[in-house]
């Protein structure tokens, strides 16, 4: 039956406004941020966002726990290497702007020829599988040397090729913008495969994969093309990580890269789109930053994680948005106290903790220093009992002030979502 009226449907403007907010923001944050430091980290940032944003079309659209993802990142990475090789040997013409996108093809061939393998099951068993794979392409990387390049990899040069309008992406701001393109393009593809009927589809086999095979769908097969497509754009990162960095090393395909893609995906927050990107622009200042703070950075970075699953598995966009939510009915102003309580009782947990993390690798890296060390402008001696006792103390004290605040604030936020849903009731019967 054909219809007799046309439809108007209305723009979304709030989406056109945030994404040009992003759009924006990337253009501006060089001109911000002016040092080579900050160009080198927001080009990062960029590389980041894109692989989380992949991987969690595995996790987070789709339910699939993979321990293996910088397989297709790392794969990527070295056929963009090696092309760029070519490219500078004269042997193949291609501009250095379209190297990432061989490494998102040829990433996407690996997921086509491994990914109807590892999909096959899903949960646990889909885990281990990608467990093993990534297993298996690390110890190949040093098994075959000629293509991954050994111990010291492969090194190329990204300055080659020809050069339209001057754009040689000699200085990292030229690359920068290389890279801030193909962040919004691939940020905005993978959010529009959120509203496809794939899209769709990959969400209903993460969440009832019986009840869509009882409706003819085959769920492999959803999980097999969402995988490939992930795999396509961890290779795009992995290909703009080449050109960034003019080297790649067998760790590319380490567990240890897939581990970070998982523990910041997970703690930017998996459950919505754009927590992956939080969680790359986290991994950047944890990588770079808060490496260059402290040698225990690891052990900093493995506590936060714990302490983000046990008191928000949602993520940090998680608390983003229910605070949003709180605020929207403007009733956050009740809450603003119990914040400022978990913050500093959570700082005095850091303060104890920290000086005893601190003393443990200043007595096991720097001894020949001598036994004294400052930490948050506090001086410590390393074998001093005092110290010690001291550090011990603001730590128990920090964490029986932090459960105290934190049942008040349970107490409080729970109040505050009876009385939401209390004006939600009010205002659907006006």
């Amino acid at each position: 039956m054909s219809k007799t009226h046309y439809e108007f449907k209305p723009w979304n403007v709030g989406r056109w406004i945030i994404w040009g907010l992003f759009a924006l923001l990337m253009v501006v944050a060089p001109k911000l941020f002016t040092s080579s430091l900050s160009h080198t980290m927001l080009s990062q940032m960029g590389i980041a966002i894109i692989v989380c944003l992949s991987y969690n079309m595995l996790l987070g659209q789709g339910g699939m726990l993979s321990f293996g993802h910088a397989v297709y990142t790392g794969m990527g990475s070295f056929l963009a290497i090696h092309t760029l090789n070519l490219v500078s040997g004269g042997q193949w013409s291609l501009p250095v702007s379209l190297i990432p996108i061989v490494g998102g093809l040829a990433a996407a061939l690996f997921a086509v020829v491994l990914g109807w393998v590892t999909t096959k099951k899903a949960a646990t068993p889909f885990a281990m599988i990608t467990l093993g794979v990534g297993e298996l392409v690390w110890a190949m990387a040093l098994m075959f040397p000629d293509f991954f390049g050994g111990e010291g990899g492969i090194s190329g040069d990204r300055v080659t090729g020809s050069s339209p309008l001057g754009i040689t992406y000699g200085p990292q701001i030229q690359l920068y913008y290389l890279i801030a393109f193909y962040t919004l393009v691939s940020t905005a593809l993978m959010f529009a495969f959120t509203r496809t009927p794939l899209g769709r589809m990959l969400n209903a086999v993460r969440d009832n994969p019986e009840r869509v095979e009882f409706v003819g769908y085959n769920t492999q097969v959803v999980r097999y093309i969402a995988f490939i497509i992930a795999g396509f754009f961890a290779g795009i990162s992995g290909g703009l990580s080449a050109l960034n960095f003019e080297i790649v090393t067998a760790e590319v395909v380490s567990a240890h890269r897939s581990g970070a893609y998982l523990l910041f995906t997970f703690l930017g927050g998996a459950t919505f789109f754009f927590g992956p990107i939080l969680g790359g622009i986290l991994m950047v200042l944890a990588f770079v930053l808060l490496s260059e703070l402290t040698k225990a950075w690891l052990l900093y970075l493995g506590l936060i994680f714990l302490f983000m699953v046990m008191y928000a598995p949602g993520g940090v966009a998680s608390l983003l948005m229910m605070n949003l939510r709180v605020a929207s009915f403007g009733m956050l102003r009740r809450i603003w106290v119990a914040y400022l309580g978990l913050f500093g009782t959570a700082f005095i947990i850091l303060a104890g903790a920290g000086a005893m993390i601190e003393m443990v690798y200043h007595l096991q890296l720097n001894a020949a220093l001598g036994n004294e060390l400052r930490f948050m402008g506090v001086m410590l001696n390393a074998k001093s009992f005092s110290s010690w006792f001291e550090a011990f103390f603001v730590l128990v004290t920090g964490l029986g002030l932090f459960e105290l605040t934190r049942r008040q604030f349970l107490r409080d936020w729970s109040d505050i979502q009876v009385d939401i849903e209390k004006e939600i009731k009010r205002r659907e019967a006006l």
